[in-house]
């Protein structure tokens, strides 16, 4: 998926209007509890993401804009049934708004 000033081998770019943003889950590695592995199906789907493309921002009644606090290649974390699940060009997607973002991950080095 690729926003005007992003480049991507995908077919398809989207770019998410107002305050929403597309997020991709950042999966997990494969979970194994006791040397036992767990099926996909009985997998919790992760609850952290990378911010793939935002919208414009906010407006107010006056037309004002305020823009988003996350920005494209944030990190973040979002409610377990945030968000609406979106296909495009073959992989899974979450749209939703910036008010369903719990907080931006900041990885120390």
């Amino acid at each position: 998926m690729a926003t005007a000033t992003e480049k991507s081998t995908t077919a398809t770019s989207l770019t998410p209007l107002h305050d929403r943003i597309v997020v991709r889950r950042i999966e997990e590695g494969e979970t194994v509890r006791g040397g036992i592995i767990i099926p996909d199906s009985a997998k919790e789907k992760p609850q952290e993401g990378e911010v793939i493309a935002v919208g414009k921002g906010k407006s107010n009644d006056e037309g004002k804009v305020f823009p988003l606090d996350v920005k494209v290649g944030d990190h973040v974390l979002f409610g377990k049934y945030s968000g609406t699940e979106i296909k495009i060009d073959g992989e899974d997607f979450l749209m939703m708004r910036e008010e369903e973002v719990l907080g931006i991950l900041h990885k120390k080095k």
